[in-house]
């Protein structure tokens, strides 16, 4: 049976409200707890973030839904998930680091709930990752929803004060490695290799018992491939020569990767058939081969046959098939492979709302990112942006939901435009726009540069742990810094005493 948080403190244990944390400290740490120690210590809030944390469960095995929370095995505890989640993005560290912290850092085993001696209980690394991976993004995102209302209600906010925001995309980088054709058939054709050898040594079947020998032989023409390079020889009878040779190393490289996917499409049917493996246990094999004859057919087409291979047909990892291939323009940097992320932030520097970007561009999710974060911060009156987002239909559609909207447009301005874009609120607004550059900065030094998860999945949830993570981070600072003014205001009213 799970709980949020253990009620009962243990012998020896420190309550979380009492736990000092260092205010002198300019380590990342004492801020994620001082923001931690702030959801724990305020009952309304405490009481709404456990609700929400009580929907952390496990699925049930072989079935769909969640599994009981008052049967089964104790698992951990959720506000122990929720600790060491934003740890893991807060200090941009891997799950080593977070085991290590967990069993040895002596404020962060009070955050936990142990006490400083007897309690010798020690975190495995899979249950870490395990525990970790059942936050979904809905839950994160409720979660920095009242993370964000605790933030304001921290600096005083009227509630009745417009929220003026901006925001803007980044380019978060998936765990890939940089893809070209020939590559990418080699880690299809391997993995199917090793999965087809996987599956029969666990029946008992030989069929791939030279699996080590194949891949050996297969990746001695794909590193001739990589060797071959496009000849730079005035000589047309020398560029035509160079030109067969790639091509029929290409011829043979193909050759090779079709034998051993007819192999794997055998097996996989006598495994299926005859030996009664279910279909859900040959996924992974379905989906190795299936990216083989994609580029076994791209090749062909590519080398062999001069063809240009559209866009949009193209895969730039087997692994992370989510992976787009994004140039932004900036400097130095000509491609990113990863997935887009828009952010929005407000004047306060707390992230109200992100999305995650899948096969889009920023102005086609410029109204839609509006409507969202209205949806969750009602107050948001005000909204910037940079030139990127900017279309004839978004300008009259956001102005009728934004009292002021900050959109520059592209290109030469109209009379109109340009008295719109020099308008004193148009022109303040625009100016502070830059600051949501900061933002995306702490991002992406806090974890949010490269996502290491697999999947999907795991890249939302760890983009929306990022934003928790942050937010929580910026409530802590607010708060360190109040407590040290009004430490400040003491010593000082001290001293005109004396």
């Amino acid at each position: 049976m799970r709980t949020v948080i253990q009620p009962q403190l243990k012998f020896g244990e420190t309550d979380i409200a009492a736990i000092v944390i260092n205010p002198k400290s300019r380590d990342d740490i004492p801020q994620l707890f001082r923001g931690l120690q702030y959801l724990y210590t305020e009952p309304t809030l405490r009481e709404r973030v456990f609700s929400i944390l009580e929907e952390v469960m496990p699925e049930r095995a072989g079935a769909k839904g969640k599994a009981s929370s008052q049967t089964g095995r104790p698992g951990m505890a959720q506000w122990k998930i929720l600790v060491l989640g934003v740890l893991r993005l807060g200090l941009d560290a891997d799950y080593d680091r977070i085991q290590e912290l967990a069993n040895q850092h002596k404020t962060i085993r009070q955050m936990l709930g142990h006490s400083d001696w007897l309690d010798e209980h020690e975190y495995e690394l899979q249950t870490i990752r395990d525990n970790v991976s059942l936050f979904t993004p809905e839950i994160l995102d409720r979660i920095n929803q009242e993370v964000v209302h605790a933030g304001h209600q921290s600096l005083k906010k009227n509630a009745a004060e417009p929220l003026k925001s901006r925001a803007d995309s980044f380019v978060v980088k998936t765990h890939v490695h940089f893809p070209t054709d020939s590559n990418l058939l080699w880690d299809a054709i391997r993995k199917a290799i090793q999965t087809c050898a996987t599956l029969c040594e666990t029946l008992d079947v030989t069929e791939w018992r030279q699996s080590a020998y194949h891949l050996r032989g297969f990746k001695k023409s794909y590193r001739l491939i990589q060797t071959l390079k496009h000849s730079t020889s005035q000589d047309e009878a020398k560029r035509q020569a160079k030109q067969e040779q790639i091509e029929a190393a290409y011829q043979a490289y193909l050759d090779q990767a079709e034998i051993y996917l007819q192999r794997a499409h055998a097996t996989r049917q006598r495994l299926n058939q005859a030996h009664g493996l279910p279909t859900a246990m040959l996924a992974d094999l379905d989906a190795y081969l299936a990216h083989a004859e994609r580029q076994i057919d791209q090749i062909r087409r590519r080398v062999l046959q001069g063809e240009t291979i559209p866009h949009g047909e193209k895969v730039f990892s087997i692994f992370q098939p989510h992976t787009e291939w994004i140039s932004k323009g900036k400097a130095g940097v000509p491609v990113e492979l990863g997935l887009r992320v828009a952010v929005v932030e407000d004047q306060h520097r707390f992230i109200l709302h992100h999305q995650v970007m899948i096969k889009t561009t920023d102005d086609q999710i410029a109204v839609a990112l509006v409507e969202h974060t209205q949806t969750r911060f009602p107050g948001v009156k005000a909204m910037s942006f940079d030139k990127g987002f900017h279309s004839p239909a978004n300008q009259i559609e956001l102005k009728q939901r934004l009292e002021h909207v900050i959109l520059p447009k592209k290109g030469r301005l109209s009379e109109a435009d340009k008295a719109r874009e020099s308008d004193p609120e148009f022109v303040r607004l625009r100016r502070q726009h830059s600051a949501v550059e900061s933002a995306i900065n702490a991002l992406g030094v806090h974890g949010l540069n490269k996502c290491p998860d697999h999947g999907i999945d795991g890249f939302k949830r760890y983009v929306a742990l990022a934003v928790v993570a942050r937010n929580l981070q910026r409530l802590g600072a607010i708060l360190r810094v109040q407590e040290q003014q009004a430490a400040d205001r003491r010593r000082g009213s001290y001293k005109k005493a004396a």
